[in-house]
């Protein structure tokens, strides 16, 4: 039963993100910048950080896969930018002590870099008009904010679950 709770909060993050994204949708309320939650990320970045490697990564692959299939207009791009971000957190959390600060900052790293990439992607492929300075003001920034205050709420507990679940399979 305990080998469920990992893959149970994986799906309930994946679709608690898309509600969120509706409920902080800049529209919704009139406003112009754009708040986009991303869960997945941190959930990623935490089981990077906290669980294993190869569980990390697993995880990575397969979300990105779903976010791209539901959520993006060209497969791949978060199918390969999750792995990658989880493979490079692994090697910074290598050199870096893993307390909750620091976890939390290398995650808000990755997600504005995920963000970025992202918008450079759009860029290059005419999706996109918006200046770099636009697009830090209005969706970047915002982003981060909002992130930040989900890592606040959620970092304990999360870091918490994973590694209890991670103790628990290395017992087995």
């Amino acid at each position: 039963m305990r080998k469920l709770i990992i893959p149970l909060l994986a799906l309930i993050i994946f679709i608690g993100e898309s509600v969120l994204a509706n409920v902080f949708s800049g529209y919704l309320y009139g406003g112009t910048s754009f708040l986009i939650p991303r869960m997945t990320v941190i959930f990623i970045a935490f089981l990077t950080i906290y669980g294993s490697r190869k569980t990390a990564f697993m995880y990575a692959f397969i979300l990105g896969l779903l976010y791209d299939v539901a959520y993006t207009e060209i497969l791949g791009v978060y199918t390969f930018a999750f792995p990658v971000a989880a493979y490079l957190i692994s090697k910074i959390m290598k050199i870096l002590q893993s307390n909750l600060l620091i976890s939390g900052l290398i995650t808000l790293l990755f997600i504005a870099v995920i963000e970025a990439a992202v918008y450079q992607l759009n860029i290059l492929l005419g999706f996109t008009s918006v200046d770099f300075r636009d697009f830090s003001l209005l969706r970047l920034v915002p982003t981060l904010l909002l992130n930040l205050v989900f890592i606040v709420i959620t970092a304990y507990p999360l870091r918490r679950t994973i590694e209890s679940l991670r103790v628990d399979s290395e017992g087995e």
